[in-house]
């Protein structure tokens, strides 16, 4: 599975906002700023989170772009899915059929079983992780070194 950059980006955006909590509204230069991106590049990446109803934008003096919900209730699948897609789709074998109106290969297809296996098992850890369980817990002491298992959501 790669991993594109708008999906990488878009992602980070969802955390700088929630970062501030629940009512924060970041602009898109503060947004920008704070990820190191351009203006232009954030503004497609929110059109996009907007569209798919991980943000809410308002506009004027306090305007900004807030989560539609809480951290906790935005999966990572989710934000994966409005940024960039699955894997695999079902509808991949309708439009890729070659030169054929219909598949050679639709009634006995071992590749589209692979692929489908494939998108199901990529999708359990996206779908279980919340936004919320990117963040680093706050604590009194030195940030800790990153998780080398991801045990909040029940991955060994």
């Amino acid at each position: 599975m790669k991993i594109t950059s708008q999906e990488e980006y878009g992602v980070r955006c969802l955390l700088q906002i929630g970062r501030r909590g629940a009512e924060a509204s970041l602009t898109i230069p503060e947004i920008a700023r704070a990820e190191g991106l351009s203006n232009p590049y954030v503004a497609k990446l929110m059109r996009v989170l907007r569209r798919g109803e991980l943000v809410t934008s308002a506009r004027g003096q306090a305007g900004g772009y807030t989560l539609a919900r809480p951290l906790s209730r935005i999966t990572v699948g989710e934000a994966l899915a409005v940024l960039g897609g699955r894997l695999y789709e079902p509808e991949f074998c309708e439009q890729h059929h070659g030169s054929e109106e219909v598949c050679a290969h639709s009634i006995d297809c071992s590749i589209r079983f692979l692929w489908r296996s494939v998108q199901q098992v990529v999708d359990q850890v996206p779908s279980k992780a919340t936004l919320e369980d990117l963040l680093p817990k706050p604590s009194a002491g030195p940030v800790p070194p990153p998780p080398t298992q991801l045990t909040r959501i029940g991955i060994n």
